[in-house]
């Protein structure tokens, strides 16, 4: 077994599997903000920390670039970043065979004052080469009282989805009294959630975050699974990891952090054959 990974008994996939097949390329809709996006995101960030990540280290710009490139024309149409993955011009250079409008780019931010969000807003469109960011969540939240903390940056994000600078605003959180502010709170419109049949790298054990999600689901909000792997620690464990990840009703997608054209295609395959899987 590979260093850092989880060990557990056989998995349930009857208890998971469905009837219909499932693909990364299906075209999906994020909760009540009419934003269409794929069954699964391409992720930039793996181990992304201090503005840079595995993909960026790794392959450089030009060469994340080319493997966002082939994600759109494998039928990709999402793309995730942060301004703490250091992504940005990577998107950018992905941009550059892609129409803009067929692809859905989320990004993410640290900013609490509203100088801090409106620099924010027009810095990463810069690096990114665009005249607007589909999404922008408020990155990282472990404070259950965030709303206050972060309500200058909150309201300009509204101001900016006004004026067609966003289309939609939202959290990631990583701590389960953040987790369950966001659901309570009507300014978020997306969620994304770390959430995996290990309870790995997660806000709480999945049967605690599981009601905290279902209820944004019922409030329209989008919710967008993460760390389905665990952040690496489920990596012997994929085939059920999506198998689990695609079962739940109240995830409209999942974003996955991928490295290469290899990985890339691998999980193009691996999901329908888990989506079924029993």
């Amino acid at each position: 077994m590979a260093a850092g990974t989880v060990a557990i008994s056989p998995f349930p996939y009857h208890l998971y599997a469905g009837n219909v097949k499932k693909y990364a390329t299906d075209k999906v809709t994020l909760g009540d903000t009419g934003i269409e996006v794929t069954r699964l995101a391409m992720g930039t960030g793996t181990s992304g920390v201090g503005g840079s990540s595995n993909q960026t280290r790794k392959l450089g710009v030009k060469g994340l670039g080319d493997l966002l490139h082939m994600s759109y024309d494998n039928g990709i149409r999402f793309w995730e970043s942060a301004d703490q993955y250091g992504s940005h011009p990577h998107l950018k250079e992905g941009l550059k065979h892609v129409e803009r409008e067929e692809v859905v780019i989320l990004s993410k931010t640290h900013a609490t004052t509203a100088k801090e969000m409106r620099a924010d807003l027009d810095r990463f469109r810069k690096e990114i080469g665009t005249d607007y960011i589909d999404i922008i969540l408020l990155h990282a939240l472990t404070n259950a009282q965030w709303p206050k903390v972060k309500r200058a940056a909150m309201e300009v994000l509204s101001e900016a989805r006004e004026q067609g600078i966003i289309r939609a605003h939202g959290v990631s959180c990583h701590s389960l009294g953040a987790l369950k502010t966001a659901a309570d709170t009507d300014w978020v419109q997306v969620d994304l959630a770390r959430y995996n049949q290990a309870s790995v790298r997660m806000d709480g054990k999945y049967d605690e975050v599981r009601p905290v999600l279902e209820k944004m689901k019922a409030a329209g909000k989008g919710v967008i699974g993460m760390k389905i792997f665990g952040a690496g620690r489920l990596s012997n464990r994929i085939d059920e990891s999506l198998t689990f990840a695609l079962h739940q009703p109240f995830l409209d997608c999942f974003t996955i952090g991928q490295e290469s054209a290899t990985q890339h295609m691998d999980l193009l395959k691996r999901i329908p054959a888990a989506s079924t899987r029993g």
